[in-house]
């Protein structure tokens, strides 16, 4: 497929790289831009060379994303068969794609209203030091759901309803979001996109089948209840790793991999 609103790059360290790259209209997506995500996130599924993700924006734009092209409208969200009518987070996310790889999401400038549907899925979250966060929906009338739902996943419920209803008036800074738990670490704008590739090539060195079901098995607990899902968690470390022996010789490990944070 030929990508026009996102680019998409893989290195030689089982990195893929995505970048939204609408920076003249704010990093906002179509219906032309989910169509790309969704086989973007197809191709990194199926791609067993590709361990780990990095999410991030045009870096010339002074926004990761503020939602919906309200200008070019979306015909998901609109068509004239209600039936047809889906959640654009369908084909944003990668969890709802089920990409288990882990993703690595970078923010700077504005993520506002539908840019939370990439950082709700998000398994690492980090941003520059200016990056602000906010969901616009109620200011202009519209109900906030199915992004605050998402987040409330993430974040404390009541952090949740004050970006939710107190709209265009208030900006969640990067320092709050940290406090908060919505990001886990700052950084300059200028190292931002080389700190995420960093976290993701960390990542990517791993055993990727026991990456992939650690994400895996926690991202469906949030659907269960505890009991349950430790039963099924327990399925995952069976296939993850069915023979019981590690896949690396910790004796050869370099003492370089162990950092605080």
């Amino acid at each position: 497929m030929e990508f026009h609103d996102i680019l998409f790059e893989t290195s030689s360290d089982h990195v893929a790289t995505l970048t939204i790259n609408r920076p003249q209209r704010m990093n906002t997506f179509t219906d032309r831009m989910c169509d790309e995500f969704e086989q973007a996130w197809k191709i990194i599924r199926e791609d067993d060379s590709i361990h780990a993700v990095v999410l991030r924006a045009a870096p010339e734009c002074r926004a990761f994303s503020t939602g919906v092209d309200v200008a070019a409208g979306l015909e998901m969200l609109s068509h004239k068969n209600v039936w047809r009518q889906i959640d654009p987070g369908e084909k944003l996310g990668p969890k709802q794609n089920k990409v288990w790889k882990p993703v690595v999401c970078a923010v700077h400038g504005l993520a506002a209203a539908g840019a939370f549907y990439w950082l709700n899925e998000a398994d690492i979250l980090i941003c520059s030091e200016e990056a602000q966060f906010f969901d616009p929906h109620v200011t202009f009338g519209m109900v906030a759901a199915l992004e605050p739902i998402g987040l409330a996943r993430r974040i404390q419920l009541g952090e949740v309803l004050r970006i939710a209803l107190l709209g265009n008036d208030e900006r969640m800074s990067a320092q709050t979001a940290l406090k908060v738990g919505l990001v886990t670490e700052i950084t300059a704008k200028d190292a931002l996109h080389r700190r995420a590739h960093e976290l993701a090539a960390i990542i990517a060195r791993k055993p990727t089948a026991a990456t992939q079901g650690t994400v895996r098995a926690i991202w469906e607990s949030l659907d269960m209840g505890r009991s349950t899902a430790l039963e099924n968690a327990a399925r995952y470390w069976q296939v993850g790793n069915p023979l019981g022996q590690a896949e690396i010789d910790r004796a050869q490990m370099p003492k370089t991999e162990w950092k605080l944070r």
